[in-house]
C-alpha cells in the first residue's frame, strides 16, 4: 500500500488500484462517491495522453454494506526499483531518462489543447491569484505564529516580480506557451523502463490548475529533482526542455516557476503533516527555503555600473554581465549607434562638444533606460555601463527600475588618479573617446553618489567582480542553481 494526501494505492500482483480519499480540501472535493468516480474517469482519460499502456480503466469495489460501489483507477503495476526518484537518490546516471522525459513533455506541449480559457490561466493575474491562494492556505494550515521561515519574504518577492512582468506573461500567451499540461510532474511518478519512460499521475481534479505555461509544467520536475538532492539534474532537464520546445524564456521565469512549484509542494507537505505523515513538516520548511532561493535569484535587477573614464567600469560591466548571464548595455556604444557610426569609430571631441553635448548625452541616457525598461518588463536583468555622473540621470534610472518592479543596484568604480591616467594613456581605440583631459573635466563636475557601492577596481578583475557580486546578490550561498537558455549546456 502507498498513501498520498489525496489517495491510497494498493499493489496486487501486476496491478495497482488507486482509491480516492473522501476528502474536501477546498482546492479539491472528493467527499461524494459521484465526485470520486468522476475524478477516476478523468484521471484515466488524462493520463492516457502520457502513458496509454499503463492506465487500464476504472473499476469498483462492491460491498453489501456500502450504499454504492467505490470507484478506483486500475493500472498496470510499474517496477518500484525503476522509479526516477529512487534512481536519483541512489546516484544513478539519469541524463538519458531526463532527456527522454523533456522530449516527451515538449512534444505533448506542442500538440496540447489550447483555447482562450487555457490562455486565461497563463496571465500574470492568474498566476498571482494562485500564489495568493497558496499563501492563504499555508497560513490557515499553521497560523501566523508557526509559519515556516521565509514565507513573508517569499510573499514580498513574488508580488514584486509579478508587478512588473505583465508584458512577459502577455508575450508567453501570444507565443502559444500556455497549454493543457501534466500539472504534477514528480520523480516518484516517472518510471524508467527499457523501452522509454512512463509518466504517470497528472493533475486531474482541477482543469484550471493543469492549464499552465509549458515551462511551469517542466519546472515541477526540476523542483523535485532539486529537492531530491540533484540540482545539476534539475538544470540539465530544464535546459533540454528549453531546447526541445525552442523556448526563449528568460532565466528569471525559470526560477520563478520552480519557486512556485516548491511552494505548492510545501503546502502539500503541511497538509500531510496535519494527517500525521512523519517528516512532512520538516519537508515543508526545506521546500519553502528552496522557493526563497529561487525567488531571490529570479528577482529582476537593474545594475548601474558607473565611474569616470579609466576607472575600469566597462571592463567590470562586461565581466559582471557575463558572470550573471544578463544583458549588457553600454552608453558609449549606444551613443554612436544613435549617431549612425560604428562603435569603434572615433568621435573624439572636446569636453561637452560633438556627440558629447548635454543634448546628445541626455538623448543617449534616455534611450539607454528605454531599452533597459523593455528588457526588465520581459524578465531580463540588465547591466548599464555608463559614467552616471549626473544625479538627474541616476534618478531617472531609479524611476525606471521602480516602474518595472526591478531591484536597483548602483556600483561606482574608483581608482587612484595615477592608475586611471595610466589606463587612458595606454588603452587601445574603442567605443569610448574619453582621454585624460576629459576625465579631469568630468571629475570636476561629478555629483556625489552616496547611494552607490564603491568598487575598488585598482586590483584584479576577479576581485572587482567579487565585490560587485556581493552587492548584486547579497545572500551569497543562498543562490539557486544556474539555469541556462536553450541550446546551451549547463555548467
Amino acid at each position: 500500500m502507498r498513501e498520498t494526501h489525496t489517495a491510497v494505492v494498493f499493489f496486487v500482483g501486476d496491478r495497482a488500484y488507486k482509491v480516492k480519499k473522501p476528502l474536501d480540501l477546498g482546492f479539491l472535493d472528493f467527499s461524494t462517491v459521484a465526485a470520486r468516480r468522476a475524478a477516476c474517469e478523468q484521471e484515466v482519460a488524462l493520463n492516457r495522453r502520457f502513458a496509454p499502456d499503463v492506465y487500464l480503466g476504472v473499476g469498483e469495489i462492491r460491498s453489501p454494506d456500502a450504499e454504492a460501489p467505490e470507484p478506483l483507477v486500475v493500472m498496470r503495476r510499474m517496477p518500484a526499483d525503476r522509479r526516477l526518484s529512487l534512481l536519483v537518490r541512489e546516484g544513478a546516471a539519469v541524463d538519458d531518462v531526463l532527456r527522454a522525459v523533456a522530449r516527451r513533455l515538449a512534444a505533448h506541449h506542442a500538440g496540447a489543447f489550447r483555447s482562450p480559457e487555457v490562455d486565461e490561466q497563463g496571465t500574470r493575474d492568474a498566476l498571482s491569484s494562485r500564489w495568493e491562494a497558496s499563501f492563504a492556505q499555508v497560513r490557515s494550515l499553521v497560523g501566523d505564529d508557526r509559519l515556516p521561515d521565509g514565507v513573508a519574504e517569499a510573499e514580498r518577492l513574488v508580488r514584486r516580480y509579478l508587478a512588473g512582468r505583465k508584458q512577459l506573461f502577455d508575450t508567453r500567451i501570444e507565443q502559444g506557451r500556455v497549454v493543457d499540461g501534466h500539472g504534477d510532474l514528480l520523480g516518484e511518478d516517472i518510471f524508467c523502463l527499457d523501452d522509454g519512460p512512463r509518466i504517470l499521475d497528472c493533475l486531474e481534479f482541477d482543469d484550471h490548475l493543469r492549464y499552465v505555461d509549458g515551462l511551469d509544467d517542466a519546472a515541477f520536475l526540476a523542483m523535485d529533482l532539486e529537492q531530491l538532492g540533484a540540482p545539476e539534474a534539475a538544470a540539465y532537464f530544464l535546459a533540454r526542455y528549453g531546447e526541445y520546445s525552442a523556448d526563449p524564456a528568460p532565466p528569471s521565469l525559470w526560477h520563478h516557476y520552480v519557486a512556485y512549484r516548491a511552494f505548492v509542494r510545501a503546502k502539500v507537505s503541511l497538509i500531510q503533516a496535519g494527517q500525521g505523515t512523519a517528516g512532512a513538516e520538516a519537508a515543508s520548511r526545506r521546500l519553502v527555503s528552496m522557493a526563497l532561493r529561487h525567488l531571490r535569484t529570479s528577482a529582476v535587477c537593474l545594475t548601474l555600473v558607473g565611474g569616470l573614464p579609466g576607472s575600469g567600469k566597462s571592463t567590470l560591466s562586461g565581466a559582471l554581465a557575463d558572470r550573471l548571464g544578463v544583458t549588457l548595455l553600454s552608453s558609449d556604444r549606444l551613443r554612436k549607434e544613435l549617431a549612425g557610426i560604428p562603435a569603434e569609430q572615433s568621435a573624439a571631441a572636446g569636453y561637452g562638444e560633438g556627440l558629447y553635448t548635454p543634448e546628445w548625452t541626455n538623448r543617449t541616457y534616455a534611450a539607454l533606460l528605454d531599452r533597459a525598461s523593455v528588457l526588465l518588463s520581459s524578465g531580463e536583468s540588465v547591466v548599464l555601463d555608463a559614467t552616471w555622473s549626473d544625479a538627474g540621470q541616476r534618478e531617472a534610472a531609479v524611476r525606471a527600475a521602480e516602474r518595472a518592479g526591478a531591484d536597483l543596484v548602483a556600483l561606482h568604480c574608483e581608482v587612484p588618479g595615477d592608475v586611471s591616467a595610466a589606463r587612458l594613456s595606454t588603452r587601445a581605440p574603442g567605443a569610448s573617446d574619453a582621454d585624460t583631459a576629459i576625465a579631469r573635466a568630468m571629475a570636476a563636475e561629478e555629483a556625489p553618489w552616496t547611494e552607490a557601492v564603491t568598487i575598488d577596481t585598482s586590483g584584479s578583475l576577479e576581485s572587482a567582480v567579487a565585490q560587485a557580486l556581493a552587492a548584486v546578490r547579497p545572500w551569497g550561498s543562498g543562490q539557486a542553481p544556474v539555469f541556462r537558455r536553450p541550446y546551451m549546456e549547463p555548467d
